[in-house]
């Protein structure tokens, strides 16, 4: 009776999936081998855009959003699963998610923002916006491209940051840079590291040069703008001037015994810059068609932000620029990853192809990059594309 039991249980399984027999259901990396016939239509890539990422949901490799477009049109969107597994809150198109790393383009943006206004400098010192940093010869060209040589603050909190009940903020972050003064990798432009010390600094920076706490400068200068009204910077240590911020009804979840469980806050989700914001596919979409229509800064500052920072040490394939990772290998194409505490987030421009992939995650375990390169690798030949305006009124 219960050997009966199992085998129908597997039989339902099976028809609810539809697993296709080319889909491999153990690593979502498999799922890259798939290839898009061609000539492909815009209703041939969005249903397979589409049967990937259902069998990943189903296979439970995915949660989360997904948007597709090319040349600012939108060909694919759609959300999988839960917002908080233990309600069974759906997840849908404007559910705003922590962007990890990703949030680096938008401190990036800051930055160039506040360049095109005068404001400051690539060049400036850091001394110019923080007088008791104890480290000399650091410009802020230096931190949005990670030759800095800076070590990791979280390493430092995690030593030096007596009571981890209470949030660490970027003032505190300074403080004990300021206090222990830990060595540096390498002196300043003399090598890249990947280091989020340099983001948090960034914020800094901002918050020093305009007064204003970098959750609003950013919500009044790019997000307000743009119409992003899903997003915000998150931030534990709430400052004066930034109103209340809305519940977080996207949680992180990780994996236990193969069941998803909430992560909880973090005290260094005090620290806003290197990560913190939160937006909705839809939110970054818009984000994306101001970068090509050089909404928020000139095309000669944007072009900074996508030129290689490192290009006489630089041994990897990618390169990085102002708040965004450079595939060297392809034409003109940039990307962000980013992970931290149950979420993931990928941030994909083909500038070349005018192609744009956005997939939010609220799992530790997401889709495999290969799949994700393997969507925006595929020529689509353009056919009729709905208008910007009509785009936005399907919003």
């Amino acid at each position: 009776m219960r050997a009966t039991k199992i085998i129908f249980l597997l039989l339902i399984f099976l028809i609810t999936c539809d697993r296709p027999s080319n889909l491999a259901s153990t690593a979502p990396d498999q799922y890259a081998s798939v290839t898009v016939p061609e000539p492909a239509s815009i209703e041939t890539k969005a249903a397979w855009i589409d049967s990937l990422f259902r069998q990943m949901a189903c296979n439970n490799w995915f949660n989360g959003t997904v948007l597709y477009a090319e040349k600012g049109h939108l060909i694919y969107k759609n959300a999988f699963g839960y917002s908080k597994f233990k309600t069974r809150d759906s997840l849908n198109l404007n559910s705003a998610f922590q962007l990890a790393s990703v949030s680096k383009m938008i401190t990036a943006m800051s930055i160039m923002i506040l360049k095109e206004r005068e404001v400051l400098d690539f060049e400036d010192t850091l001394q110019k916006f923080l007088p008791d940093f104890p480290y000399q010869g650091i410009t802020i060209r230096h931190l949005l491209t990670h030759r800095s040589g800076l070590s990791r603050y979280m390493t430092l909190a995690h030593n030096k940051w007596p009571d981890k009940s209470i949030p660490l903020s970027n003032d505190d972050m300074l403080e004990l840079f300021e206090k222990y003064k830990p060595a540096p990798y390498f002196s300043p432009d003399n090598g890249f590291h990947y280091c989020n010390t340099n983001y948090a600094l960034l914020a800094s920076v901002v918050e020093k040069a305009t007064g204003m706490p970098f959750g609003k400068f950013v919500r009044e200068y790019i997000f307000l703008p743009l119409g992003m009204h899903d997003s915000f910077v998150y931030s534990l240590k709430n400052e004066s001037g930034i109103p209340a911020y809305p519940p977080l009804e996207v949680m992180g979840h990780k994996n236990y015994r193969w069941r998803p469980y909430p992560v909880p806050d973090d005290y260094l989700n005090g620290v806003t810059g290197d990560k913190g914001v939160y937006a909705s596919v839809e939110d970054l979409f818009r984000f994306d068609c101001a970068l090509n229509d050089f909404a928020l800064v000139s095309e000669k500052t944007l072009q900074q932000a996508f030129m290689p920072g490192s290009p006489k040490y630089w041994r990897r394939n990618d390169n990085y620029g102002f708040g965004w990772r450079i595939k060297t290998q392809e034409d003109s194409t940039v990307y962000h990853f980013g992970w931290w505490k149950g979420f993931r987030a990928y941030y994909i421009r083909d500038m070349a192809q005018g192609k744009t992939l956005i997939v939010l995650s609220n799992k530790e375990k997401g889709p495999g990059s290969a799949v994700l390169w393997n969507i925006v690798g595929d020529t689509l030949h353009p056919i009729r594309f709905q208008t910007r305006e009509a785009l936005f009124s399907s919003l």
